[in-house]
């Protein structure tokens, strides 16, 4: 399948509507398009067993899935944003199309973005910017995405909040929660309530633009050093609780970088480059972009590598970060280390035999630092991915049995992003060298924020 045929599709999307916001409004779009989804699996198997071309039946119902996420956007979207990722989940062509909620979810009417702008800013944004394009240049899960000018002749992007779309998170998270309500019920081992959450009061923040420009400032510091990474700068004149501005950084997104068919050279730069954007605050400061979807990657003309959307940012215990470094450190170096141990060290309720437990992290360890163990890893061979997901289905009861701190929710979804990120750049080379780098460079900050806090 081509994207000439995936025209109709994508026309379908590009209708301005706000998200819906009541919790049956959500319940319903999901139930409907759950069983659409069935539906249209079972059409399949139908066409296989009579030798038919199923095509057709995959691009309707991908289509009408990201059509219907993109526009109730919030958490469900979040969820598209997410699958998106999933290099071997579909066909190239069609991760392409489901890649559109990485940033171009249909947007909602400019009349409507102008409105909001005057609403929070005290003006229309003719008379707040020297220039102002009512189309955006991106429609995310919370907002969307404008160029504008500012009078000194900045360029800016202006992130403007969706109207509800607080109301429509707490929605999807008041849902959430009763599935994870009634599966704790069940069974202490099915109890996610924690985890629900914590993605919950993390994924609230969002909706807070001034805590965001905070964050997006903290990280311009923090990657300002580094020369070949950058974060944009915050306008605070121009920016409020649900309006963010933003001084402009041009280039493509990482999806758009790695559709291009870039080069080894090229691949490898910007793979070691997305390992210290994500790892390195981590490391240094105790914090992490914890959405890192290939929408918020920029790789710029003059080969920087810019993070962005910065609602997202967790912070971390100084004694949890030190007991991942500790781990990652030992798995660079190659020496002996205790998994068992680490993982209570970081706060870990372990609540298996301690053969069973070791044996189990032993089995997620080796697969989940391939690229440490060695001095040449190709990550367009890696498996990671299918072989944890394999190892989880294997040993699903004894990984119910470690219980993660609520923190590492969020940890997890940054290091899985990065991952997954990884191995659709398909980058060869010394990896291990990389991460050792990282860990010996931060190390005395690491140590100066753990005495601080101490």
């Amino acid at each position: 399948m081509h994207l000439p045929a995936l025209a109709p599709i994508l026309e379908g999307m590009s209708k301005s509507r706000n998200p819906p916001v009541g919790r049956l409004a959500r319940l319903g779009k999901v139930a409907a398009l759950s069983a659409r989804g069935s539906a249209g699996l079972a059409v399949r198997a139908l066409r296989k067993v009579a030798g038919s071309d199923t095509q057709e039946t995959e691009r309707s119902t991908i289509g009408h899935f990201v059509q219907v996420l993109g526009e109730m956007k919030g958490a469900a979207m979040k969820l598209g944003q997410a699958l998106s990722m999933e290099v071997d989940a579909l066909p190239p062509e069609l991760r392409q199309l489901v890649a559109r909620l990485q940033s171009e979810a249909p947007p909602i009417a400019s009349e409507e973005i102008a409105s909001i702008i005057e609403e929070e800013l005290g003006a229309p944004p003719e008379r707040l910017f020297a220039e102002f394009d009512p189309k955006p240049l991106a429609a995310a899960s919370l907002g969307q995405v404008h160029a504008a000018r500012l009078e000194d002749g900045r360029e800016v992007v202006l992130k403007v909040q969706y109207p509800g779309i607080a109301d429509a998170l707490d929605s999807d998270f008041s849902n959430l929660s009763v599935v994870a309500r009634a599966a704790g019920l069940t069974s202490k081992l099915f109890d996610g309530r924690d985890y629900v959450e914590e993605l919950r009061r993390e994924i609230s923040l969002e909706t807070d633009y001034l805590l965001e420009a905070e964050r997006a400032r903290a990280f311009h510091a923090l990657l300002a050093p580094e020369g070949d990474l950058l974060a944009p700068e915050p306008i605070p004149e121009r920016s409020s609780s649900r309006v963010l501005c933003l001084t402009r950084v041009r280039g493509q997104t990482l999806q758009r970088f790695i559709d291009s068919n870039p080069d080894a050279e090229a691949r490898w730069r910007v793979s070691e480059q997305l390992i210290r954007a994500v790892h390195g605050p981590f490391f240094s400061a105790a914090r992490i972009h914890a959405d890192p979807h290939p929408g918020n990657f920029l790789v710029t003309e003059d080969g920087r590598l810019a993070l962005l959307d910065f609602g997202c940012v967790k912070s971390f215990r100084p004694d949890f970060v030190e007991a991942i470094r500790a781990f990652m450190r030992s798995e660079v170096r190659g020496e002996a280390y205790e998994p068992l141990a680490g993982v209570r060290a970081a706060g870990f309720e372990v609540e298996l035999d301690e053969a069973i437990a070791r044996s189990l992290l032993a089995e997620t360890v080796e697969i989940a630092t391939r690229p440490l163990r060695t001095s040449c890893y190709d990550y367009a061979r890696d498996t990671s991915v299918p072989d944890m997901r394999a190892l989880g289905l294997r040993r699903t009861l004894d990984f119910l049995r470690i219980r993660p701190p609520a923190e590492a929710v969020m940890l997890g979804r940054a290091v899985g992003g990065c991952a997954q990120n990884l191995r659709a750049l398909g980058a060869r080379g010394d990896f291990r060298s990389v991460y050792a780098r990282l860990l010996e460079r931060m190390a005395p900050r690491v140590a100066q924020e753990a005495r601080s806090q101490g």
